[in-house]
């Protein structure tokens, strides 16, 4: 900080007294004066005695008196310096301003005061940025290590169309020609009975009584930096439902204890040259979503198990040292894990089903090639076309034996896990109908089509508004997977079939738009964005499995709209509020409204 402009906050009779000239003697005594009264006044107190006080002001005369002396020689030498040394008559003197001491003190004082909070800051900041003394204080293992965590607290309002029909009427359409229209195929996978005729029956879904439930997300991860460029990572997780696409707990069990489970476990090798170009990123274990990617292909809380890598090659103009925000910080949307200006090739391979006594091990296997482009450091361009291959996942129809059952041979091609909207058969072949009902032989269904998902997606990020940002987002899918004459080839004349439509249909494109408004990422006070969008899932376009378990309250055959807006409270901390309205695509009416209010905080 330069002189001038400390002096500048000095008192004005500091500076009347060091630049003063024809008026300083005058302000001297008046100084004097002033020094005299204020040792009177202390003797009147009684706090010195008068003889103190008359040695105080005679000591004070005799140093004023040498610096005086003093302060003149230095006058008169800095003339004859000036002059040359010669003494030259008629030559222009110079004058050098008196300063008394106690006033370069007070300037001394002054400006030391108020540099110091500043130095003080500047040190504070240099030894964050620098650790200064902690890599020495602290083992070397503690700085190799990182928590982080979140937690969400949720209300939720499930609320069902009038439209739909009652769940007293749902049992009545069993022998429909569409018999199970409403049945919950998972739990009957599970075990459930069709034949349970309770209105409360797991079995079937909830058609038409409102659901207010509250529910709460814990997330504790942490990460070891092993080496330069080798990680491993371990987050933990609540859940009570077991659900791969989510790890809500829903309150309300009657104060029996939370489960944890293991909801993330992997190591990531990064590859960066001298110049810091981070070319490739590989995950093994159970890891993140790397992939660019909107939930209508993978819910937001969907792990991946198997080994994931990305490639990046950079472009004219790359800049390493921009900090995108989070991959993940809007939620419903994975950016996926690239650098502005760079092309991107993400693969994939991930066990989803292992069986013992089968070479039909189940798997996803994924391929994604892509752009990243920044333009005038403020609007970044992300687009990637991408093809997932679901391999072993079709149902088979169980071998008959000679009681006129089955083998349960093709029991295992049933999914361990699914949410609605995918089209259907039965693996049970007991022969037809026993007896004319159907839920005598009912107990496993499995996936009638094959799913070869060809996905593009888009996204636009325009932050040409300070810290707000406009970000246009665009997904579409098609699953090539669907062959009808296969499907009715492995369809048993004996068995009823299609179990959950009336009719064998290509429904398989699926697509999103999505605009987003405010900060890319809620971090402190006052921090907003909104959020608007409209989903379109044909029953077989994407695996029901593995889409958003929210809307529509989980699966395929919806469409509607999503929209909501975040709003931040404090540091880490933010309100969350989101509005899905969606209906059923194919088959009688099925809609449902949800509402989800979520408090949220990280650290």
């Amino acid at each position: 900080m330069k002189a001038d402009r400390k002096l500048l906050s000095l008192p004005l009779a500091l500076i009347l007294a060091s630049s003063a000239t024809a008026g300083e003697k005058e302000e001297l005594l008046k100084l004097k004066n002033t020094t005299v009264n204020l040792i009177d006044m202390l003797v009147q107190q009684g706090i010195i005695d008068k003889t103190k006080a008359e040695e105080m002001i005679r000591q004070a005369e005799v140093k004023a008196s040498e610096e005086a002396k003093a302060e003149a020689a230095k006058e008169e030498q800095a003339v004859a310096k000036e002059n040359g040394g010669n003494g030259k008559p008629g030559s222009a003197p110079v004058r050098v301003t008196y300063v008394p001491d106690f006033v370069k003190d007070e300037i001394r004082r002054q400006v030391r005061d108020e540099l110091r909070d500043e130095v003080v800051k500047d040190v504070k900041i240099h030894a964050k940025n620098e650790q200064w003394g902690v890599p020495a204080a602290l083992p070397d293992w503690v700085n190799r290590f990182k928590l982080s965590g979140d937690v969400r607290l949720r209300g939720e309002g499930d609320f069902f169309s009038s439209r739909n029909p009652l769940n007293d009427d749902v049992l009545g359409l069993r022998f429909a020609a569409n018999p199970w229209p409403y049945a919950n195929w998972q739990a009957v996978n599970s075990g459930k009975d069709l034949n349970d005729i309770r209105t409360d029956s797991e079995a079937y879904l909830n058609t038409s009584e409102d659901v207010y439930r509250y529910r709460m997300r814990l997330r504790l991860g942490l990460d070891a930096q092993i080496a330069d460029s080798l990680k491993a990572g371990v987050r933990l997780a609540s859940s009570n439902s077991r659900s791969p696409v989510s790890t809500n707990q829903t309150l309300g069990q009657t104060g029996q204890q939370y489960d944890i489970a293991l909801d993330r476990a992997f190591l990531q090798y990064d590859l960066v040259d001298r110049r810091g170009t981070d070319w490739l990123t590989v995950w093994a274990g159970r890891t993140l979503n790397p992939w660019l990617s909107t939930d209508n292909l993978f819910d937001s809380d969907l792990s991946f198990e198997g080994v994931s890598g990305t490639v990046r090659l950079p472009l004219p103009g790359a800049d390493s040292s921009y900090t995108p925000p989070s991959p993940t910080a809007r939620y419903g949307t994975s950016m996926g894990y690239t650098q502005p200006n760079s092309l991107f090739l993400t693969g994939g391979a991930y066990p989803l089903q292992e069986l013992q006594l089968s070479r039909d091990d189940k798997w996803l296997f994924g391929g994604q090639l892509g752009a990243d482009v920044l333009f005038g450091g403020n609007t970044r361009f992300k687009t990637a076309v991408a093809y997932y291959e679901y391999r072993n996942i079709k149902a088979r129809v169980n071998t008959p034996d000679e009681a006129g059952g089955d083998l349960g041979d093709n029991d295992h091609t049933a999914p361990q896990f699914l949410q609605k909207g995918n089209t259907l058969m039965q693996i049970n072949d007991n022969g037809g109908f026993v007896g004319g009902d159907p839920f005598n032989t009912l107990t496993k269904v499995g996936l009638a089509s094959g799913f070869q998902i060809f996905n593009a997606v888009a996204t636009l990020d325009y932050g040409g508004f300070g810290d707000n940002h406009i970000i246009l987002t665009a997904d579409y899918a098609k699953n090539v997977g669907f062959d009808e004459d296969e499907i009715l080839g492995r369809i048993s004349p004996t068995t009823f079939g299609i179990v959950n439509y009336d009719a064998l249909e290509d429904r398989t494109s699926a697509w999103q738009v999505r605009m987003d408004v405010g900060r890319p990422e809620i971090k402190r006070w006052s921090d907003w964005n909104a959020f608007l969008a409209y989903k379109y899932l044909e029953r077989d376009a994407v695996l029901d499995a593995f889409t958003d378990s929210d809307f529509h309250l989980g699966g395929t055959n919806a469409r509607g709209w999503v929209f909501g807006a975040n709003y931040g409270l404090a540091k880490n901390t933010w309100l969350t509020g989101r509005w899905m309205s969606a209906d059923q695509i194919d088959g009688p009416d099925y809609a449902i409204d949800v509402l989800m209010v979520d408090l949220n905080a990280r650290f």
